[in-house]
């Protein structure tokens, strides 16, 4: 077994050993040859950077952006805000017409739509119902439709030109519909040479479709399409076989206060209501005013994080500036994300943003900051809503990565992806229970496969959870165990209960270690694959102690460590001086025939092996004495030979060793049972998996070899 050693020295943080990334720039360079990479992985519970390559450079973010826009957003406006869309009747009713202006005052809402409806017209529809509970089937004046909430360009600058003609690249407005895109599916026309069949949907009237699209023979398809940069309209054209079924394009509309017009005139019509356009009908007094929402902020968190909704980003951007800066604009979200930061504790200007989605090149920002920034928001007081509005595997835009993760729940994150950028950034769930903040960043990848690149960050990624969660599937199993034994009561029971359920697992000497947290041994930290003496008393004790499922792994590190500090300095590395003389677990059981010893336990040259000093206070301090009783061999076998108890009660038991430089060589339990003789169950080193054998037949067999055993009781918490 380890020299299980002690250190009563002071309380000593757990000190991270760093995750080396010189393999994972390794590995860049070999798979996408050329590309810069940059990575920051920070722990939240010290707000500590543990690792960085270049995390001081600027890289694009791509749509990893949008994690300071939710941010934002988040930490400035209530949990309870949604995006209004105001109707106000300015006239009067009679005989079933509404005379003078209905009014629409648009605040940025982006679920006009069918996202969360099962029709896209659902919340147009709402708007046409109010009117027409009235008793109003005829509108007889003007629509208004107010814009004012936002100001500035509405279409955001500096994005490439072909952004514009593609569905995330959709214009922003403060009344929009349909995520301001229309869908344009097209067929084959009946015979070689008609032009194809196309359709809108939704169709309002507002996108015209230039069609020039061919049928030919076969299932030849090369379609083509233009979009006119100030009207919506469309051309198609290509040729597509009279053997391929359909196809659809989703394309961006021009315009789209232009288009909610048409799209609420569509909803009036569908609801019978005749609107008359008459601009000489006095606008009136207001009599009635209707507000309307389609989703609160964390829906729309939902959308921009997990399913990368550049139109939502960029309405929030400029709700946020509009409600807490006073401009609707690109310049009130940013004047809004620099208050954050600055309040964040956060330099504004490691952060350079030109838009609110990430889909402009020009903006830049530092790995060592995204973490930082990240980290703060998982301390905030409405931090898990922000994290859990992040991707995972399966889940948004991870719907298609990293879906092999055995143990998906261990992380969330927020995809990003522009032209020659990759991004993944977001929180990884540490075993040792604390959550980690990673930015991953792959910039001027050149002409390496796109998919090449989101592989190479899936890759990293996945060795950043698997190396902070070194054999998560250990604890899985315990807490499993762990539940099968809910009804299983006492202590002896437990530790009866659990020690049995780990017969045959094979044994291995010092099969754990601190994992990521340290340098000098990171193997895991919980491990059931193979156990040695200590560890498999140590894995038992934990289930049987542990108040629940989710305690197992904070009771399994304080049993093992001084207070619970993960670390090898203050691993409980002597059996009977540290392990059982802490006296929090376990402590020794006199013994009738008892004989007392004095050892000095050679600590200092125990740590200098390791390169290490040992401290007491964080003072250099002598190896300490201990006075070590113990059943001498001859009276233990005596002891062994004969039934103890009258009940069940499961000890544990120390052999004690010969050597003067240390207190106990092996480590077990014993089973005791009425009327029946001592049972030792141990991991053993001779029969290489954990075994259940009379304590008599083990003495026998260390005769010579063992001056005697030292018997404990575990404490119960």
């Amino acid at each position: 077994m380890n020299k299980i050693a002690c250190l009563v020295l002071a309380v000593v943080t757990a000190t991270y050993a760093g995750i080396d990334l010189s393999s994972f720039q390794t590995y860049v360079d070999s798979v996408v040859p050329g590309s810069r990479y940059g990575v920051s992985v920070r722990s939240v519970k010290t707000g500590k950077e543990i690792a960085n390559l270049r995390g001081m450079e600027k890289f694009t973010p791509a749509s990893t952006l949008k994690t300071l826009t939710t941010a934002t957003a988040l930490h400035f406006l209530p949990l309870d805000y949604e995006p209004k869309t105001q109707m106000s009747l300015d006239g009067s009713v009679r005989n079933g017409a509404f005379w003078g202006t209905v009014h629409v005052h648009g605040e940025g809402d982006p679920n006009f739509s069918g996202r969360y409806f099962a029709d896209p017209f659902y919340m147009l529809n709402q708007m046409a119902d109010s009117i027409k509970v009235l008793g109003v089937d005829t509108i007889r004046g003007k629509i208004d439709l107010d814009s004012s909430y936002y100001t500035g360009p509405w279409k955001a600058e500096h994005w490439r030109k072909n952004f514009y003609n593609s569905w995330y690249g959709a214009e922003i407005g403060p009344l929009g519909f349909n995520d301001n895109c229309t869908m344009v599916r097209f067929k084959p026309g009946e015979k070689e040479g008609d032009t194809a069949i196309v359709s809108i949907l939704p169709d309002v009237g507002y996108v015209t479709v230039k069609n020039e699209l061919v049928t030919v023979a076969g299932k030849k398809k090369k379609w083509t399409y233009a979009i006119d940069s100030v009207k919506s309209v469309v051309t198609l054209g290509g040729t597509i076989g009279q053997n391929v079924d359909s196809a659809s394009l989703v394309l961006p509309i021009r315009n789209p206060v232009g288009y909610f017009r048409a799209a609420f005139m569509t909803a009036l019509k569908e609801r019978g209501i005749i609107f008359i356009e008459d601009v000489a009908v006095p606008k009136g007094i207001e009599i009635c005013r209707f507000t309307y929402s389609a989703a609160p902020l964390l829906s729309i968190l939902d959308e921009i994080n997990q399913r990368s909704q550049n139109f939502h980003a960029e309405t929030l951007f400029r709700n946020l500036g509009a409600q807490k800066a006073g401009e609707g604009s690109v310049e009130g979200g940013k004047k809004m994300e620099r208050k954050f930061l600055t309040e964040m504790g956060i330099n504004p200007d490691d952060f350079e943003v030109w838009d609110g989605c990430g889909l402009s090149p020009k903006n830049k920002l530092k790995p060592s900051v995204e973490t930082q920034m990240l980290a703060k928001m998982a301390r905030h007081p409405k931090g898990e809503f922000y994290i859990n509005s992040f991707a995972s595997p399966g889940v948004g835009t991870g719907g298609k990565r990293m879906l092999d993760m055995p143990f998906p729940w261990l992380t969330h994150f927020k995809t990003g992806f522009i032209g020659e950028a990759h991004a993944l950034v977001g929180y990884i769930f540490a075993m040792d229970g604390d959550t980690l903040t990673v930015a991953m960043y792959l910039n001027d990848t050149g002409k390496n496969p796109d998919q090449k690149c989101k592989d190479v960050l899936d890759t990293l990624w996945t060795r950043l959870v698997a190396a902070t969660n070194d054999n998560y599937a250990s604890l899985m199993e315990m807490k499993r165990l762990w539940l099968s034994a809910q009804n299983v009561r006492g202590l002896h029971a437990r530790l009866e209960f659990f020690s049995r359920a780990l017969f045959g697992k094979p044994y291995r000497l010092g099969p754990m270690g601190e994992s990521y947290l340290d340098s000098i041994e990171n193997k895991p930290l919980v491990y059931l694959d193979s156990v040695d003496c200590v560890t498999f008393v140590e894995h038992a004790l934990a289930m049987a102690l542990a108040p629940s499922e989710d305690s197992i792994f904070a009771v399994h590190q304080r049993i093992r460590y001084f207070d619970g500090k993960i670390g090898y300095t203050t691993r409980k590395h002597y059996l009977l001086l540290d392990w059982v003389g802490e006296g929090k677990f376990a402590r020794i059981i006199p013994m009738p025939g008892d004989s007392v010893v004095q050892r000095i336990m050679p600590k200092n040259e125990f740590f200098k092996s390791q390169k290490l000093k040992y401290l007491v206070n964080g003072e250099a301090a002598r190896d300490p004495n201990m006075n070590m009783s113990f059943l001498p061999y001859k009276k233990a076998l005596e002891w062994a030979n004969a039934p103890q108890g009258d009940s069940l009660k499961v000890i544990g038991i120390a052999f004690i060793g010969k050597s003067e430089k240390i207190d106990a060589t092996h480590t077990g339990f014993v089973v005791l049972r009425p009327g029946q003789k001592p049972m030792l169950r141990h991991a053993s080193s001779l029969r290489k998996k954990v075994v259940e054998q009379p304590l008599a037949e083990y003495l026998v067999s260390r005769k010579g070899k063992l001056p005697g055993v030292a018997f404990f009781e575990f404490l119960p918490r």
